[in-house]
């Protein structure tokens, strides 16, 4: 099921840019995240699966209005060194059954949490991961931005997506890495202005598993 007034019911509106990126402030991402908790809280998890490292800090703040445990993995798809992508993501660090981590997982209802949703190769791989070696009750993934454009992964439909934002493909740049957050937050607040003037909406994406 699709919200009413969620962005696949229209072309959504271009965010706006400086320098051709859309750079995002800690300040909008709180935001963002908060229109996504009373969803959230519907839906209900036993725990957060935080993929790192973009996922990491919106989980911390969703867990803010939703109480619930956030474990952590970390899947390399691009090679730093070489500025290119691999065939598919690898597995950098992941949760175990063994020590009794995984039992937060298995026949619970996990929250998979990321910050964009771009090729969605990433988030594919990792909800089937876990619904391949982990066995939950139930599955649903939250980013902070989805990007209008075609995908290269697709999710299984039994899993709830939920998006803070959609809108069409734009390079965004996240505070988290910034090595001048001053200067960061300054262009932040340029695109920011940008949008305001513009009267560019910020929806929340919600699609419920069927």
């Amino acid at each position: 099921m699709v919200v009413e007034g969620s962005p696949l019911a229209k072309t959504p509106s271009s965010p706006s840019t400086h320098e051709g990126k859309r750079y995002l402030s800690y300040n909008q991402i709180h935001k963002t995240v908060a229109s996504l908790a009373d969803a959230i809280r519907e839906y209900k998890p036993d725990c957060m699966v935080a993929i790192g490292g973009g996922g990491f800090i919106p989980a911390r703040m969703l867990r803010t209005f939703v109480k619930v445990p956030i474990l952590t993995v970390s899947l390399e798809l691009y090679d730093d060194a070489t500025n290119t992508r691999k065939e598919k993501p690898v597995k950098l660090q992941w949760f175990d059954s063994v020590s009794g981590v995984g039992e937060r997982v298995e026949g619970k209802r996990v929250l998979v949490v990321d910050e964009v949703d771009d090729s969605r190769t990433t988030l594919q791989f990792c909800v089937e991961e876990i619904l391949r070696d982990h066995t939950p009750a139930e599955m649903a993934v939250m980013v902070l931005h989805n990007k209008e454009k075609p995908k290269n992964g697709v999710l299984p439909k039994s899993v709830s997506y939920y998006a803070g934002e959609s809108f069409p493909d734009v390079w965004c740049v996240y505070p988290w890495d910034a090595t001048d957050i001053d200067d960061h937050e300054r262009k932040a607040k340029l695109c920011e202005e940008s949008s305001f003037t513009n009267r560019v909406s910020s929806t929340p994406l919600i699609i419920t598993s069927s």
